[in-house]
Order: C-alpha cells, then sequence, then structure tokens
C-alpha cells in the first residue's frame, strides 16, 4: 500500500478517523455510459418479441427514475398502456432476458468505453490493497461483460463481492444493495466510499451511511446528487481534470486515493460532530 507519512498516520489514529478500506461502484452510468446500449437492446428485444414500441431517448431518460430492467418494462405497461401490453405483460421476464443477451452482446462488440478516471482509480485502489465491490441493479452478467471489456478479465478477480440484479428484495433507492455489499466487504461504512450517477442511487448509498462521489452520467445529468460529498463531471485524469460540480474539491484536479481519504475523514468528521450537537456546516466553511 502506499506510504502515508508517520504524521498524518498519527494523526488519524488520534482523531479516531477510520483508514480507507473499499471503494464501491454502482455500473451503469458510472463505471461508463451505458445507457444508450441499454435502450438499444430494450428496442430490438420489443422488436424481437413482434412488439412495435420504442424508447425514444426522451422517453428512456425518465424511465430510468424506475430501477431495475424488468421493472421498467412493467412501470411502461403500467403507466403509458402500449399496444399489445396486455399480452406482453406475461413475458416480461423472458423478454427482459432477451434483452440482457443482446446487451452483452453490445458491450463485447465494443462499443463502450471507460468514463473517465474510471480505469485508472480501480488499478489504483487495486494496487494499493484496497477492496473493491459492485453495487447495482443490473444482472450479474451485465457487470461480468462490462468489466472485461473495460479492464479485462482478471478485473473480475479485483472485485471481492459484486452485488447485482435481484440478489437484494428492494433495488435502489432502498439501501438493501448496499447494506448487502457493506455485510460482505466486513467493512463499516464510514470505512467506504461508494460511486453513483444517479439520485436513485445516491440516495439508497447514504441511507447505507456512505459518503458518496456523485459523477452525473448523460441520460441522468438533471438527477439531485447533492447528497453526495463531491459531485464532480467524472473521476479525471491527470492532465485532464474533472470538472467539480459540488461538495469536495479533489487538490489534484482528478480523484485519487490520497483525496479520498481527506474526503472520507471530513465526512466521517461532520458525522460525528451532527450526532453530538455540532455545528458541522460551520467547521466544514472554516477548513
Amino acid at each position: 500500500m502506499p506510504r502515508t507519512s508517520r504524521r498524518s498516520a498519527r494523526a488519524r489514529q488520534e482523531s479516531g478517523a477510520m483508514p480507507l478500506e473499499a471503494l464501491i461502484f454502482d455500473v451503469d452510468g458510472t463505471l461508463a455510459e451505458t445507457e444508450e446500449l441499454h435502450r438499444q437492446a430494450f428496442n430490438e428485444a420489443f422488436r424481437a418479441f413482434g412488439l412495435d414500441w420504442v424508447w425514444p431517448r426522451d422517453l428512456y431518460r425518465e424511465l430510468l427514475g424506475v430501477t431495475g430492467g424488468r421493472e421498467r418494462i412493467l412501470h411502461y405497461i403500467d403507466h403509458y398502456a402500449p399496444a399489445g401490453g396486455a399480452g406482453a405483460r406475461a413475458k416480461v421476464s423472458e423478454m427482459h432476458a432477451d434483452k440482457t443477451v443482446r446487451y452483452v452482446k453490445l458491450i463485447r462488440a465494443g462499443d463502450v468505453a471507460p468514463r473517465p478516471g474510471v480505469r485508472r482509480l480501480i488499478a489504483e485502489a487495486h494496487d494499493a490493497g484496497l477492496r473493491l465491490a459492485i453495487a447495482t441493479t443490473t444482472r450479474p452478467g451485465n457487470v461480468e461483460a462490462l468489466l472485461g471489456a473495460m479492464i479485462g478479465r482478471e478485473a473480475l478477480s479485483w472485485f471481492s463481492v459484486i452485488a447485482a440484479g435481484d440478489i437484494v428484495p428492494a433495488k435502489k433507492p432502498a439501501r438493501d444493495i448496499y447494506d448487502y455489499a457493506l455485510r460482505e466487504l466486513g467493512c463499516a461504512a464510514s470505512a467506504c466510499v461508494a460511486f453513483e450517477d444517479s439520485a436513485n442511487g445516491v440516495r439508497a448509498a447514504r441511507q447505507a451511511g456512505l459518503a458518496v462521489v456523485a459523477t452525473p452520467s448523460f441520460f441522468l445529468s438533471a438527477d439531485d446528487v447533492s447528497e453526495s460529498a463531491s459531485v464532480l463531471s467524472d473521476l479525471g485524469e491527470p492532465g485532464r481534470p474533472a470538472r467539480r460540480l459540488a461538495g469536495w474539491r479533489f487538490a489534484k484536479g482528478y480523484v485519487d486515493l490520497a483525496g479520498l481519504r481527506s474526503m472520507l475523514d471530513e465526512a466521517n468528521e461532520i458525522k460525528r460532530k451532527t450526532s453530538t450537537g455540532g455545528s458541522p456546516r460551520a467547521d466544514a466553511a472554516a477548513r
């Protein structure tokens, strides 16, 4: 692991600061701008099932407020009353499985790239001995295909936990998927940072007690992610800084482990002062 100065290590110990132990990533929109491929796969699946349904981008942006692909189709049937909806309801699970196969084919065709800073930060965390986890509503097969395409098949072994799909009963914005990931990691929420792109994801992570770095994606750029510790255009790269939108400012202009440790210390200190009746807003403003 990278060396921390004796002074900073001693200061952290004396202050009771938790070390950074794990990074937990959402998948779609966070690791890569995958939603357009999901949209294409849904439309292809609809055609394959003899339906004339088409989800244009504006409609899909609205539908993304519903987490989970199967749930999204059911919501569409219930609220938009498309032609053939009554008959299609009985085939939703089959239709969604078909859509997943089509999406994985698009990913493996190389039609997606990681968002700026994602590959670098994951590699840095792995090399530093931090634990890595996934917390997502998408299916495990989608996660495996994306990680394999972005980083390589070896990246799958870097992740201690892949919490995906229907492994928990309630999907985001419920906290269940993050609670599950934390249990499997064996880490306290105060020792982890979550990465999200949506209001539903941020809400789930915050309810689980996690500090969040939000990088709003194309389809969810209007989402309210103000509960995040830091809101950025992306994770940034050396020589290509991220644009800070709100919250914590990373000194190097991109998200790195040292900056995450400092951000986490600040978030935990604010939480501590809030729980003891202090004034976290005044303290944060003074820093």
